[in-house]
């Protein structure tokens, strides 16, 4: 998929989540269950183990109906490996210039952590697609996006960190280009109780949510993708 489609889908759903979980079988899982409730983007962090085989076997699984990216980058020789595994976008917590470089040159879509006015303005001007701005609750969260959005309105920001039903909506009217969730969506306790059905429904009231406050219409689910 060229890289302004993995753009625009991941703009059109709003909602990433963070799949930080102790498993392969758990991250997939969890994948399926997310995809189910209309979920078309994920995040893998490196820190899961085996994250680049994880990375290459949902690839696999979804044939790009999901979009399968590689978090927690931190350095060139990361941002190779999980491309060569499939990876369709990096995130990081924080701005590395070389990582920035590297996604350009290989035109792949990247999003670099940032938190204050000048991290995130530098990521931007070195050319990252968005700015995950990580760890965004610690500065206020919606108040805070809507201050940075105020100087900065021509940055696309990706707040991450302190995501939840509750605020995804105020993010979204902040000014957020899409948010990153983490727990309060990737629910391993619903996942180890055989309960996909109850993440798949958390998961269409947050891409309701984030339709609503940017005032989309609905669009028809997609069709589920069964394990090969």
């Amino acid at each position: 998929m060229e890289k302004s489609e993995v753009l625009a889908q991941i703009r059109a759903v709003g909602v990433v989540p963070v799949l930080r979980l102790a498993s392969a079988h758990d991250v997939q899982a969890m994948a399926q269950a997310l995809h189910s409730g209309q979920i078309d983007a994920i995040e893998v962090p490196l820190d899961v183990p085996d994250a680049v085989d994880v990375i290459s076997n949902l690839v696999q699984l979804f044939d790009e109906k999901v979009l399968v990216g590689a978090g927690t980058v931190l350095d060139v020789e990361s941002a190779s490996t999980v491309i060569a595994a499939g990876a369709s976008f990096v995130t990081s917590p924080c701005f590395d210039l070389e990582v920035v470089k590297y996604c350009n040159a290989t035109d792949l879509a990247v999003f670099s952590g940032a938190l204050t006015a000048t991290e995130i303005a530098a990521a931007w001007k070195a050319g990252a697609d968005m700015v995950k701005v990580f760890p965004c609750s610690a500065l206020g969260g919606p108040s805070y996006v809507r201050t940075i959005k105020a100087a900065l309105p021509q940055i696309d920001l990706f707040p991450s960190g302190g995501v939840t039903l509750q605020n995804a909506a105020a993010f979204i009217e902040a000014g957020a280009c899409v948010v990153g969730v983490g727990s309060d969506l990737v629910d391993l306790a619903s996942l180890r109780e055989g309960r996909g059905d109850r993440i798949a429904e958390r998961a269409r009231l947050f891409i309701e949510l984030v339709r609503d406050a940017r005032g989309d219409a609905p669009t028809p689910p997609p069709t589920a993708v069964s394990p090969r």
